[in-house]
């Protein structure tokens, strides 16, 4: 069976009670619970983890070469300025997906850039919890 990772990074703690006007009122045991319902129904396994700490999302990025098939992050933040989360991500053999909550290119121009989008599969943008749905969905079926 097919075993992927889902790494959020700093603040995404705080989903439901921080700025709901652009990241919704679920919470991130809400969208624990929605992915676990995905893999479930893809038949595929998924664990979730969430560090406002950029050294551990590093160390798991790299355990997960011995621990899953893909990996789906959003690195809150550390998307604009962690060369360290992106080197991390370049070392490891592994399709890695990025989504993002709100629609980041609509937001402060900081946001604009993502310095992890260059060595991922793919970018997932604007949808919400969903596009956590989508990442998980193109990761089981091998379109990352």
């Amino acid at each position: 069976m097919k075993r992927f990772i889902v790494i959020n990074g700093p603040n995404l703690n705080r989903l439901g009670k921080r700025e709901p006007s652009v990241y919704g009122h679920e919470t991130l045991g809400d969208l624990e619970a929605l992915l676990t319902k995905t893999a479930i129904d893809l038949e595929v396994e998924v664990s979730c983890m969430q560090s406002n700490h950029e050294g551990e999302l590093i160390d798991c990025i790299h355990r997960s070469v011995d621990e899953a098939d893909g990996i789906i992050i959003n690195p809150g933040a550390f998307t604009h300025y962690s060369y360290a989360i992106r080197d991390a991500i370049a070392s490891v053999d592994l399709p890695v997906i990025e989504v993002h909550i709100s629609n980041v290119h609509r937001r402060e121009a900081f946001r604009h850039h993502s310095v992890v989008s260059p060595v991922t599969k793919g970018q997932i943008v604007g949808l919400g919890l969903y596009g956590y749905v989508l990442a998980l969905t193109a990761l089981a079926k091998g379109e990352e």
